[in-house]
């Protein structure tokens, strides 16, 4: 048996395992919003109500969002093998290394506490 197949039995155990999908506070959707702040065309600050899973991360709330506001919150990533998810653009408004503008994803703690995070974090 190859390599390839003993990968792909793998990956279909892992696919159809029992335990996979968490269940109970693992699977609760936490409600947050995310501001977006816009200074380069300074158009008006817009604020988005969506959900989190417990322990999940920001990407997931992120297109939660997106399917919500269907025209009015969307977002571009790539993505990094070794780094994972990248944000290039919020709401057609990229990110460029020329003009050394970049989306940054700050979080505030409920103890009011902010801080720098990623797409694949929260």
């Amino acid at each position: 048996m190859t390599l390839a197949m003993v990968l792909l039995l793998s990956a279909a155990f892992f696919i159809l395992g029992p335990g996979i999908f968490p269940t109970g506070e693992a699977t609760t959707l936490y409600p947050i919003t995310m501001t977006v702040y816009d200074a380069v065309t300074n158009k008006p600050n817009k604020t988005y109500s969506t959900e989190v899973a417990y322990r999940g991360i920001l990407i997931g709330a992120m297109q939660r969002a997106q399917q919500k506001y269907k025209n009015g919150f969307r977002f571009t990533t790539t993505y990094n093998l070794d780094y994972g998810p990248f944000l290039e653009s919020v709401n057609g408004l990229k990110g460029s290394t020329a003009k050394h503008t970049y989306w940054q994803l700050l979080i505030k703690n409920k103890n009011g506490t902010v801080i720098i995070a990623d797409v694949g974090q929260f």
